[in-house]
């Protein structure tokens, strides 16, 4: 075993799992979940059969990551955030056949409490703020807050709040690193 997992762990046969992954206590991994290099899946983490998970990637106590999401490498998912795979769930009607692809892409941050509904995208370096109900995709860099959320901002890779306009065009560099961001055709991109 090339990870650590806590003795109270189920990890079902199939899994596969990279080196340097810390697993805690009553974590559950589905046989067919895909886990990268150097994740921490925090206490009370269920990871779904259908689920990739890239390198670096923290899951804060109490996330469910169900089938068909995918999160990218360096993703942020905070305590107790939700994440779904039916869009129109009923307890007597049976939907598996109707799971919807949630994509989290490289970088993106998820706050505690947030929800992001099923079948959207968060784009790479997004910031969703605790709480938010994300029900649409998330340009890269989008700040994201509110139920449901909507964006009032930009961030930098490193965490802090770009000042930019929502649209048009602008440039500013990340007081923290010194990195470059340009607005163009209201997209966010890094020199």
């Amino acid at each position: 075993m090339n990870y650590t997992k806590h003795d109270t762990a189920i990890v079902d046969a199939g899994a596969t799992i990279g080196a340097g992954t810390r697993i805690w206590h009553w974590v559950h991994v589905s046989g067919g979940a895909k886990i990268g290099e150097r994740c921490s899946l925090g206490q009370n983490v269920y990871v779904g059969n259908s689920v990739v998970i890239g390198n670096n990637v923290k899951i804060q106590n109490n996330v469910s990551v169900y089938d068909n999401v995918t999160l990218e490498d360096d993703v942020f998912c905070g305590p107790s955030m939700v994440f779904t795979n039916v869009y129109n769930p009923r307890s007597a009607v049976t939907r598996k056949d109707e799971y919807r692809d949630t994509v989290v892409k490289r970088g993106a941050t998820l706050g505690a409490n947030c929800t992001i509904v099923c079948g959207i995208t968060i784009g790479e370096f997004a910031f969703v703020g605790a709480g938010a109900v994300v029900n649409k995709d998330a340009k890269p860099y989008a700040l994201m807050v509110g139920v449901p959320a909507k964006q009032i901002g930009w961030m930098s890779e490193f965490g802090e709040q770009l000042k930019l306009p929502l649209n048009g065009s602008g440039e500013v560099r990340c007081e923290k690193t010194g990195s470059t961001y340009t607005l163009i055709n209201s997209m966010v991109h890094k020199r």
